[in-house]
């Protein structure tokens, strides 16, 4: 056991490393969710490990999954994404940790769950669709004329909006959109051509 221990982690943190560095800081710039992720990481992965060598059972390592699970990173500036990010560091630690004993497996789990992330997080899939939440400073009565506002004022294609609040006193709304951004153009020259960049 001590053999498949010691395998297990370099491969963990080989993982955690890929992840948490050279996708998620390489994308977000984050150091201190990237921190976060690697610490939370090695933590699981010494109680799954020490678990395992005391021949504690799965479901208590479960347990253990369920408890650290229910824990949300407490910030307003944590997105859904960054939660994702925290859920694959833990399983990553608790497969490791407990799945030492089949290299294989462990390998091939760890494998899956970095490449999903990494295409599941690509910035040409992810930056399709966006989402803001907008306070406008007038009130629309039409729908047509609220998205048609939205659209100039975001410069892109609204797919989804809902209104959240409109005040008649103060003739505000607050609106939760999704749209997606139209792509930046070169500003043409005055011949009506467009520059081409030099390498």
């Amino acid at each position: 056991m001590g053999l498949a221990l010691a395998l297990a982690l370099p491969i963990n943190l080989f993982a955690i490393t890929v992840l948490a560095c050279a996708i998620y800081y390489r994308r977000h710039h984050r150091t201190d969710l990237a921190l976060a992720y690697v610490a939370l990481n090695v933590g699981v992965f010494a109680v799954s490990a020490l678990m395992l060598s005391q021949q504690v059972s799965l479901g208590l390592a479960f347990g253990l999954f369920g408890v650290l699970s229910i824990l949300r990173l407490r910030s307003d500036q944590i997105s859904q994404r960054d939660v994702g990010y925290y859920f694959t560091a833990l399983a990553l630690g608790l497969i490791n940790g407990i799945g030492a004993s089949r290299p294989a497996v462990m390998i091939g789990l760890s494998v899956l769950l970095v490449l999903t992330m990494y295409i599941a997080d690509h910035p040409k899939l992810a930056n399709r669709a966006r989402h803001r939440m907008i306070v406008l400073d007038t009130v629309h009565r039409d729908e047509t004329a609220l998205q048609a506002d939205l659209e100039r004022r975001l410069g892109g294609t609204v797919r989804k909006f809902e209104v959240i609040d409109t005040d008649f006193v103060r003739e505000t709304m607050t609106v939760d959109v999704r749209f997606r951004p139209q792509p930046i153009q070169a500003p043409a020259t005055p011949d009506g051509t467009y520059p081409i960049a030099r390498v």
